[in-house]
């Protein structure tokens, strides 16, 4: 079976030029991190605390609709970048080069159900080092959803529309359950003795903050109980709903490809960015589109570099992008209403049993490419001898 990286035309050599050159990319931001990065991340860090400051003194005068609306507005949007931008990025050790134990992966406890340490695996490691590997990374459909034409279809895909709402409002929780693995504990692959710990660790911090929220602030407020308590759950909704737009839009929008293990066997560094590439996709949009997604917009650059600062891939977008130009690869990106328009119409037609597809029929090689693409391919092939494009898909 022809590999993914062969289907696109690029020899093993023209994989381990890839990879030096997205290495080099990645040295240069290495070498220029320095008090400005140090300096934006405290600098969020600040307007997220003054933002729940401020939405929890507007939640004490509740009675009055706008600041109720306000206070909770406050509040949503410093959930949002404690997640995001904050969260996100700290336990991915993005700072840890500053050795500032505030700012480290291990020091940094987020505002969400899921324990930083259960994250940390799921996340950094499964996902990041096994992207879009089926049957390795369990962020493909998060263990409820089918994503991938390549998943086998069962009749519990007739439920993907209504799980995939479920799984948007209820995001946080999902992404707690996540290392407990229930799918594999129901398909007999893990027993429930071992997925104790982790889901017992899990509850606990759940219901710490869920007794924060629901109870201990409401009740600071007096006879504003019910409306704060209102606030809090508009609030992680507001979270939950943001995460699952930005994180799916990221990862499976159309032309998002998925991998078997056997094409990712003993895998060149080079191959690795290459897939990184391949399973990821940006979203368009403003400055504060970005900081409020964690800069996960960027999902392409932050899978190619996912220890550099996030505020860093806006900068080596355009770098990438030409990369991509010059070996003929895809570099996936659109607007938020396109991208998740797209999620959308996949959890639907996946739901149903005629979108299957045998393990090494991929969704590009049913689509010929149309001639701007092919236009691109000639100029690529023109302007340099590190790419081999296949005949036949110049043809197609």
């Amino acid at each position: 079976m022809a590999t993914i990286a062969e289907t696109h035309g690029l020899t093993p050599e023209q994989l381990d030029q890839l990879g030096r050159e997205l290495d080099a990319i990645r040295q240069r931001l290495v070498d220029d991190l320095g008090q400005a990065d140090v300096d934006y991340i405290k600098r969020v860090i600040r307007v997220q605390r003054l933002l729940e400051v401020v939405g929890r003194g507007l939640l004490f005068t509740g009675w009055i609709p706008s600041a109720w609306l306000a206070g909770t507005a406050a509040l949503g949007f410093s959930k949002i970048l404690d997640n995001m931008e904050i969260g996100h990025n700290l336990m991915h050790g993005q700072y840890d080069w500053t050795n500032d134990p505030a700012l480290s992966a291990t020091g940094f406890e987020w505002d969400s159900s899921c324990p930083g340490e259960q994250w940390r695996h799921s996340h950094n490691y499964r996902h990041h080092t096994l992207t879009n590997i089926l049957g390795e990374d369990r962020d493909i459909g998060y263990g409820i959803l089918r994503m991938s034409e390549a998943q086998p279809w069962t009749p519990v895909a007739l439920a993907n529309p209504l799980l995939a709402v479920l799984l948007a409002f209820n995001f946080d929780l999902g992404v707690m359950f996540h290392d407990v693995e229930v799918d594999r504990i129901v398909a007999g692959e893990r027993t429930w003795q071992e997925a104790t710990p982790v889901l017992r660790a899990g509850l606990r911090k759940a219901g710490r903050l869920a007794a924060r929220d629901y109870l201990l602030w409401p009740l600071l407020t007096g006879p504003l109980f019910l409306s704060t308590a209102a606030a809090d759950l508009v609030a992680n909704t507001m979270r939950s709903l943001w995460a699952f737009m930005i994180i799916f839009c990221g990862h499976f929008p159309d032309g998002v490809e998925v991998f078997t293990p056997e094409e990712c066997a003993a895998e060149s560094r080079g191959h690795w960015y290459f897939r990184q590439m391949l399973g990821s996709a940006n979203i368009d949009g403003g400055r504060l589109f970005h900081v409020l997604s964690g800069n996960l917009s960027f999902q392409i650059e932050h899978h190619l570099f996912p220890d550099i600062p996030a505020r860093r891939y806006q900068e080596v977008a355009p770098e990438v992008k030409e990369v991509c130009r010059r070996y003929g690869l895809p570099y996936h990106t659109g607007s938020l209403t396109r991208q998740f328009g797209t999620v959308v119409r996949k959890i639907a037609r996946l739901s149903l049993p005629f979108n299957d597809r045998p393990f090494n029929d991929r969704p590009f090689n049913d689509r010929p490419f149309n001639n701007r693409r092919r236009a691109a391919v000639r100029h690529a092939l023109a302007a340099t001898d590190t790419v081999a494009i296949d005949g036949e898909l110049l043809a197609a």
